[in-house]
């Protein structure tokens, strides 16, 4: 079967609430399937990769300080990771790497990070630190081809704004913006979000699309995923849903 390839970026500096641990994650999915992963990683001043050989590229969530140290770096990078993106690879974003992606960042003090602009949104920060969206999240996405709720946690000030296609519907928390309905931003081949945790060890179909996409890029044949025990992980979402939502 074929090797999955996953890029990590910046996993020194942005690392916010665990979020490293989502590699780790899908190194254990992939190995309990007898899928060989290689993650690789990229920081400042690193020799620029070939960002296009990879299946995934992840980045991980910062404070506004690593957003600022990462991102003229960053700019090195966007043609390699436009190509790369442009081609397939799956882009896994949290917080500050979705951020980067859009037009803009512009802080509380009003300090305006260039973005990628990969994608058409973008980011502003309240000029109050304390307006900040914090605690628990659950959001109702269909991106594996069925109602899926997913759980994660979020702490961000930053409110964006111009998402057009949201990663899900917000049943409980606030999303891209305080009191928003949508959080995070899909595509295909794209998932960025505002959720910690690590957001996939609570939310297991999420891991096993990026896999199940990762291992079917470029393949004549669709592979089928063999399906793993997630009840422990099933059962700890559920008390999750029930606290939250009242189910």
């Amino acid at each position: 079967m074929k090797k999955v390839k996953i890029l990590h970026m910046y996993a020194d500096m942005l690392d916010l609430y665990g979020d490293s641990g989502n590699m780790e994650i899908i190194r254990y999915r992939c190995g309990m399937r007898g899928i060989e992963c290689q993650v690789d990683s990229y920081s400042i001043d690193s020799e620029m990769p070939d960002f296009s050989s990879y299946d995934l590229i992840y980045i991980g969530g910062g404070a506004d300080l690593e957003q600022q140290h990462i991102s003229a770096d960053l700019m090195k990078c966007r043609e390699g990771i436009i190509k790369a993106y442009s081609s397939g690879t799956f882009m896994f974003l949290i917080c500050g790497g979705y951020q980067l992606m859009g037009k803009f960042y512009r802080d509380a003090d009003g300090n305006e990070i260039k973005g990628l602009g990969l994608f058409d949104y973008h980011t502003v920060a309240p000029q109050s630190r304390k307006m900040r969206c914090i605690g628990n999240i659950v959001l109702r996405t269909n991106i594996t081809g069925k109602p899926v709720e997913v759980v994660g946690f979020e702490n961000h000030g930053g409110q964006t704004h111009g998402v057009k296609t949201p990663f899900g519907e917000v049943l409980y928390g606030n999303g891209n913006c305080a009191g928003s309905k949508a959080e995070g931003y899909i595509e295909k081949n794209v998932i960025a979000t505002y959720l910690h945790g690590p957001c996939l060890s609570k939310n297991p179909e999420i891991a096993d699309y990026m896999i199940g996409y990762c291992i079917n890029r470029g393949q004549a044949e669709h592979i089928t995923l063999e399906p793993l025990d997630d009840t422990l992980e099933k059962k700890c979402r559920s008390v999750m849903l029930k606290r939250l939502l009242n189910e």
